[in-house]
């Protein structure tokens, strides 16, 4: 049944995020505890544009190789990446549209908190969050085969 206000779908969930202070010792408890294993972590420099303009910034995370899949997100001080009470974060979704898709969760009271823009100003990751649960992430489903081939390797593709 197709009720929903926009195309991304419950079967286009793909991850749950964790803020954590210290990526590695997050990695190893959840390997420990549960047998999770990581692929190598992924850093760089994003230009984010937040509700008060446009920043750079270093994000750095790492995604379980196990399904289900984690995404592991270093905190940034003074931001929306910040652990979350109840140690969820988001649900992270494939979109085909992240600027159509971002704009019908902001119609629907879910308010864009932050969004990735590459150089030419195609957004390519969002965040948004409601007044209720975790907030959403929605990632270009454009990503996806790269995301897949570095969950299949372990690492970063040669």
């Amino acid at each position: 049944m197709e009720n929903n206000v926009f195309g991304v779908r419950a079967a286009d969930q793909f991850h749950v995020g964790l803020v954590v202070d210290d990526i590695a010792s997050a990695a190893d408890e959840l390997s420990t505890l549960w047998g999770y294993e990581w692929c190598e972590e992924l850093s760089g420099r994003s230009h984010v544009v937040l509700p008060d303009g446009g920043t750079e910034l270093e994000l750095r995370s790492v995604y379980s190789v196990t399904t289900p899949r984690i995404e592991l997100v270093r905190s940034i001080p003074g931001t929306l990446w910040q652990p979350a009470d109840s140690g969820v974060h988001h649900l992270g979704y494939w979109s085909d549209d992240v600027a159509a898709d971002s704009a019908a969760l902001a119609r629907c009271g879910h308010p864009c908190e932050a969004m990735g823009v590459r150089r030419d100003g195609t957004a390519h990751w969002a965040f948004h969050h409601g007044p209720g649960g975790p907030r959403i992430e929605l990632v270009t489903r454009a990503l996806q085969p790269v995301l897949e081939r570095i969950w299949a390797k372990g690492r970063e593709p040669s």
